[in-house]
């Protein structure tokens, strides 16, 4: 096999890897979520106890340019990844300047070396990815290490941070959700911290408290003060290689290691997350838009033409990122049958009207 294939091969088979994990665990487990929670709340099989969430007044917010936050999403070259950035960037500048917002400046923090054709289409920083063979098998690890060179190689105006992902899409002004000691970040039920103390306690001992400390979530979206991530990015990162080196954690957090292993390096630092539920909706188990302020297309959307989901079969229509692993989808997605909900019709929707007026989209690419 020629070395030119084998990054392919190897996000192919991270991408079944996703889909498979993602089956297994939305069908187990999506109903446990809950609403809005303050830092500090306590865990108990993942259920938690509802208290007010933490934002900054409107005054506030009105009156300080200091709460602007840089949004910053890390990719690394391949065609998927790309096109999802592209969709993503389309957005960001739809919302940025609307009543409401407090977005700053974007980068795509690009982790793989070198430069690539989109650097004049999205603003972008070029880092350096792992060395061959320090990701161990699982690219992820990337991103952490990203980060941690992005904050010091870069002089970042906006005294926040918003951490993205590329299949994140803005489908509303988004205000600086975190304050000037609490981040802010999405609750994912699959963190569960307190069910997974006995391998947690490798790397986040009893001395640091409860084991509760460590929320619920991942590094995105979270919206951080500057000061605060480059404290945590480096902690991140070589605490997430360790998780990966250590064959009793990595079985157990399997594709979700990496997100473990912010929350837990967040943790160490002292810093506990406001979680805001409608930070982010994930079709198709969201099916209201709500107050949400961006979709995460994580998920394959799968109906049949009478508008019923069938996860975890391929649907006679269906909307997945993972059909489009090697290259941008087509414009004019065929919009779902009558009786899809919302949140999907929204994605399919923005999709379309993102391939529609970025210049020179061509499927495949």
């Amino acid at each position: 096999m020629t070395r030119i294939k084998f990054p392919v091969l190897v996000f192919l088979a991270l991408a079944a890897m996703v889909a498979t994990y993602n089956t297994i665990t939305m069908i187990n487990s999506y109903h446990n979520r809950s609403g809005h929670v303050g830092p500090g709340a306590g865990e108990d099989d993942n259920k938690f106890s509802f208290e007010s969430l933490i934002k900054p007044s409107e005054e506030t917010k009105r009156s300080s340019p200091t709460r602007l936050f840089h949004v910053a999403v890390t990719a690394n070259d391949f065609p998927y990844n790309r096109w999802q950035c592209q969709i993503m960037y389309y957005w960001y500048k739809k919302f940025k300047d609307a009543p409401g917002s407090e977005m700053g400046g974007f980068t795509r923090v690009l982790h793989s070396g070198k430069p690539d054709n989109f650097m004049e289409e999205i603003p972008t920083v070029v880092v350096d990815p792992l060395p061959d063979g320090e990701d161990r098998g699982y690219i992820v690890l990337n991103r952490p290490w990203a980060f941690v060179q992005w904050l010091r190689k870069t002089d970042i105006p906006e005294d926040y941070i918003l951490m993205a992902e590329p299949d994140h899409i803005f489908i509303r002004p988004l205000p600086n959700l975190a304050t000037e000691d609490i981040p802010a970040a999405f609750k994912f039920f699959y963190i569960v911290p307190t069910k997974n103390e006995k391998v947690l306690r490798k790397f986040f001992p009893k001395e640091k408290g409860p084991i509760s400390n460590i929320d619920p979530i991942g590094n995105s979206p979270v919206i951080i003060k500057k000061s605060q991530l480059e404290k945590v990015a480096p902690t991140w990162s070589d605490v997430s290689i360790k998780m990966k080196d250590d064959p009793e954690t990595d079985k157990a957090f399997g594709w979700v290691l990496e997100m473990y292993g912010y929350a837990t390096a967040a943790a160490l630092h002292g810093i506990r997350h406001t979680l805001v539920k409608d930070f982010m909706l994930q079709p198709p188990w969201d099916t209201d838009r709500g107050n949400n302020y961006i979709i995460h297309y994580t998920y394959g959307c799968d109906y049949s033409m009478k508008g019923q989901l069938t996860y975890g079969t391929i649907g006679e229509w269906r909307f997945d990122k993972r059909s489009y692993s090697t290259g941008a989808p087509p414009k004019n997605l065929t919009l779902p049958p009558p009786g899809v909900p919302e949140t999907v019709v929204t994605l399919v929707k923005m999709v379309n009207e993102a391939t529609a007026n970025i210049p020179g989209w061509k499927e495949g690419e």
